[in-house]
């Protein structure tokens, strides 16, 4: 629609987990290396933990399309609310088991032991992952706890995957999912965007899809979208995508901040991030504060 007008080959902010366009700021690349390695490694259960819209997805289709992707057999959930024989009929498709198990827990659970145990053998991995996993039902959770058991005298045979929002790190400390915990050999986190992370995410997306940055936003522009967005990538290529419909419709480039602000009133994103409440605090979104608060680090219980 807009492309030629701004010079681009296509659309640059998309809302699809394209890898093609994944910005890797440092936390970026230490979550792809974590999914990665825990593709590549015998670690057990690893955790990618970020607020919606900061990218995990994104970062997972990335992890898959890597060597270590490419050559483990996976097993992809990206929508986990299931009851326990939906969650076997799952995995008997996910690992090319056949229709018995799919029918049977007790049969799927022997085919995939076999299957693991084989894939152990020839030194080939095998994982799933586990997409929006704070939807989980709890007794999904213990199927999976159960999963991450099935081991060698020296190795997990099965890496897990669970990704989701911050929620998910809530309601694994609660007690009766203790055990799941411990399972974790490696967590990381993904936290909003800084300010200037955020132009360069912007400016990125933009070269990607052939176009000239400067040409395309003004600094205040950029500036006005991570304001409104909170730094959360989702909601800068919402804002950037409808700036570039209203420039076009009002034959305007580069967008400046006016065009942003007349899209973020649209859309309800008029509180900016240093907005203060009446009694002068500054208001926090308590999701991005949960996201945030999260650190990148090697679980080691």
């Amino acid at each position: 629609m807009y492309e030629a007008f701004y010079g681009l080959r296509e659309r640059p902010f998309e809302l699809t987990p394209n890898p093609r366009f994944l910005h890797m700021t440092p936390q970026h690349r230490e979550a792809l290396t974590t999914l990665e390695y825990g593709l590549s490694a015998r670690t057990g259960i690893a955790l990618l933990v970020g607020d919606a819209g900061t990218g995990k997805t994104t970062l997972v289709h990335a992890a898959l399309q890597s060597q270590s992707g490419r050559q483990s057999l996976v097993a992809y959930l990206s929508n986990p609310s299931l009851t326990r024989a939906e969650f076997v009929e799952f995995l008997a498709g996910g690992f090319g088991l056949g229709p018995e198990a799919a029918r049977s827990k007790t049969r799927c659970l022997a085919d995939v032991t076999e299957l693991l145990a084989s894939r152990h053998g020839q030194r080939m991995m095998t994982a799933l992952i586990v997409d929006e996993a704070q939807c989980l039902p709890h007794d999904l959770l213990e199927e999976i706890r159960l999963l991450a058991n099935i081991e060698s005298a020296t190795e997990k045979l099965l890496s897990i995957i669970l990704v989701g929002q911050p929620e998910l790190a809530d309601r694994l400390n609660e007690p009766s999912l203790r055990q799941l915990k411990q399972r974790i050999g490696l967590r990381c986190a993904l936290k909003p965007l800084t300010a200037s992370q955020s132009t360069s995410y912007i400016n990125a997306r933009v070269r990607i899809a052939g176009g000239d940055p400067q040409s395309v936003f003004t600094a205040d522009a950029m500036d006005a979208v991570h304001e409104r967005s909170w730094g959360i990538p989702r909601t800068i290529s919402v804002i950037c995508d409808n700036a570039l419909v209203t420039g076009f419709a009002l034959d305007r480039r580069p967008i400046d901040r006016s065009i942003v602000l007349e899209v973020c009133r649209d859309f309800d994103f008029d509180q900016p991030l240093d907005d203060q409440s009446p009694d002068g605090k500054p208001i926090v979104d308590p999701l991005l504060s949960s996201a945030a608060g999260v650190a990148f680090k090697q679980d080691r219980t």
